[in-house]
């Protein structure tokens, strides 16, 4: 379900104001349909998901540290890069956006003020993990986990400073990893009970396991699609069936630009022009045009 929140769409996309997001994500949440919501990373990638008619961005972690700071997922990114970074994206779509904080930057007062600055920048959701500092990449070796208490105290944080009740905070468990899916299902469910509005149970290992996910919780549940990751690769039909609420593709677009572009560069290198690949690649009013261009002309001229 697609819910479009433009109450001036007369002004470019930055202009216009972010109320309504937050709501328009909880109700399509609350529905039986999927709720897809592919990665990005910068603003040119938020806008193509929101140019193909999906309901919602996820800002992706790594994206993020890969873009701006050339570093894989490392827990290198400081909370004022990310909150850069999710800010620009947040200004140059109307659509929700779903905002990766990993462990939420430090403490209580830290996820406080985490949640403070991401619902001023028009963030819709946080996605908050269970993991110690620094973090590990959700599909990778090494991931350490804090105790429930402390990631209880976490959610707590969040939902006791948050001003909009459709403010959604969403908890992920790194568990089922190290510990398995019971003690998985165990947090997420736990973390239900203490302020989580959607649970995410990061890397289950079979379709099985991700049927259990997704129909033991008592609210929503998220699945994350990673190409090449530790979870199968499901059609969104399939995901839907199974029960799940909310789908996120953090790193497709990352993984197809790279590949693309490293195409496009081997061939400019061999071949000595881009006109090969031109077809693949937007022209210079189309990409223009990504960004509401004649809107800014039109804005311009009415101010002038």
């Amino acid at each position: 379900m697609t819910v479009r929140t433009d109450p001036r769409p007369d002004l470019p996309t930055l202009f216009r104001p972010k109320e309504g997001r937050n709501a328009a994500l909880r109700k399509s949440l609350s529905g039986t349909e999927l709720v897809v919501a592919p990665g990005s990373y910068d603003c040119i990638t938020a806008r193509l998901v929101e140019q193909a008619g999906f309901p919602a961005t996820y800002v992706t972690g790594s994206g993020v540290s890969l873009s701006a700071l050339g570093a894989p997922d490392v827990a290198l990114m400081s909370f004022d890069e990310v909150m850069d970074r999710i800010k620009r994206i947040a200004d140059s779509v109307s659509i929700p956006v779903i905002a990766d904080v990993d462990t939420g930057y430090g403490g209580p007062l830290n996820i406080a003020r985490t949640v403070m600055e991401m619902e001023r920048s028009g963030i819709s959701a946080i996605q908050l993990e269970d993991q110690a500092w620094p973090k590990k990449c959700g599909h990778e070796p090494g991931r350490k986990l804090v105790s429930v208490e402390e990631m209880c105290g976490r959610l707590k944080a969040a939902a006791d400073v948050r001003r909009d009740r459709d403010f959604i905070i969403i908890a992920r468990t790194d568990a089922r990893s190290d510990l398995g899916i019971e003690a998985a299902l165990e947090r997420g469910a736990t973390f239900a009970e203490n302020g989580a509005d959607v649970v995410f149970v990061e890397s289950p290992e079979s379709e099985e396991e991700m049927a259990r996910v997704a129909s033991t919780l008592s609210v929503p549940a998220l699945v994350n699609m990673v190409e090449g990751g530790r979870t199968p690769l499901l059609p969104a039909s399939k995901l839907e069936a199974l029960g799940f609420r909310l789908a996120i593709y953090p790193n497709s677009l990352t993984r197809l630009i790279g590949k693309v572009g490293a195409d496009l560069m081997q061939s400019l290198r061999r071949d000595g022009h881009t006109q090969n690949m031109s077809d693949s690649m937007l022209d210079h009013r189309e990409l223009w045009n990504l960004f509401d261009y004649p809107r800014w002309v039109e804005t311009e001229g009415r101010l002038s």
